[in-house]
């Protein structure tokens, strides 16, 4: 608080909801999860086969992604159908598209999360710097 009874918020708080959000879409499974499920909805088995993934990997990054709100499940008998919640969420990845293409990629030479080649998550990044 300040003498006059006013209290201070630090500016970068009204960050942490777009920080959450771009950290859930942080790995290249759950990009690769939301880009496949812009087609349409899907079962876990759909996205093992097209992924080439693990049931339980894949199980695991659709728990992020409806734990941050952009994915849904739609209980079918005993399936389950998942989809994206919002429609926005694929003008964001459109735009960073659009982004990445103006920039040529230069993001994927950050020394902090860069890739050299675009193509290493962020946590296979840490793991070869160790």
């Amino acid at each position: 608080m300040t003498m006059h009874g006013e209290v201070l918020v630090c500016p970068r708080d009204g960050l942490r909801p777009a920080v959450a959000l771009f950290h859930g879409l942080s790995d290249a499974t759950r990009l690769a999860i939301v880009q496949r499920l812009s087609r349409g909805e899907a079962r876990v088995v759909d996205l093992t086969g097209a992924l080439g993934l693990a049931q339980s990997t894949v199980s695991a990054h659709l728990a992020c992604l409806r734990d941050c709100g952009l994915v849904v499940g739609r209980p079918e008998g005993r399936q389950m159908f998942y989809s994206l919640t919002r429609p926005e969420l694929m003008d964001l990845l459109a735009a960073a598209e659009t982004l990445l293409a103006a920039t040529g990629s230069a993001v994927a030479l950050c020394p902090n999360y860069g890739t050299g080649d675009g193509m290493t998550t962020t946590d296979e990044t840490k793991e070869a710097r160790a």
